[in-house]
């Protein structure tokens, strides 16, 4: 399967990269910096979200996207939610029927209506970005597009850390452990991205993923 990874040399995007390779797909890493690309088992293409007029183009060849941008490198976090508008639209265009979407975790409630990024203790640093992901779910949600996209929320922490192979999935309440505490590894974040690829499942959906 041809996959195309969108913020490939970011610290998510990377941990996709190399779970992908991993399972024998071919991997399409789409970057505004290719110089940052050094892996030779990987296509890499130059992709800029700013520059949205030829998305189509750029995934003609693609089975499946896999998008991890937060706006944060740049400061502007309205292209979270204008990319997702947009690859609504293009990704049909493009032939592309599957789209995995790193979401944020601030919009997964903490208690019925009460989203983690209302808390008064919400890092203030990573509101912005928090309220963007926000957006883009409700974006997706509302759209009538015909692909097949699923919106993934890692836990309220995800840390560097090996793959311990095990997690679960929920729906847009927080999963928490039985001390209280919301935990992912990165690495363990992208195996279950890579698990809803391999078994096209949650199909229009938000899933939480946590230990």
């Amino acid at each position: 399967m041809k996959v195309a990874i969108v913020g490939a040399s970011g610290w998510i995007g990377s941990h996709l990269v190399q779970e992908a390779l991993s399972r024998g797909h071919d991997v399409v890493a789409m970057v505004r910096d290719p110089a940052k690309m050094t892996d030779a088992n990987v296509e890499v293409r130059q992709f800029d979200v700013h520059n949205q007029a030829n998305f189509a183009q750029s995934f003609a060849d693609i089975d499946v996207a896999m998008v991890s941008i937060g706006g944060r490198a740049s400061g502007d976090h309205s292209i979270v939610a204008k990319t997702a508008e947009q690859l609504l639209s293009a990704l049909p265009q493009a032939g592309v029927k599957r789209l995995l979407w790193v979401g944020g975790a601030g919009s997964l409630e903490v208690s019925p209506g009460v989203s983690l990024v209302s808390l008064p203790d919400f890092p203030s640093e990573y509101k912005p970005e928090a309220l963007a992901q926000g957006e883009a779910l409700a974006i997706f949600r509302s759209s009538d597009s015909p692909l097949n996209w699923t919106f993934v929320s890692p836990a309220a922490e995800i840390f560097p850390g090996d793959k311990q192979g095990a997690y679960r999935i929920g729906g847009d309440q927080l999963l928490a452990d039985q001390d209280g505490h919301s935990r992912i590894s990165v690495s363990d974040y992208a195996v279950a991205m890579l698990d809803m690829l391999d078994t096209a499942s949650f199909a229009q959906q938000r899933v939480g993923v946590a230990y």
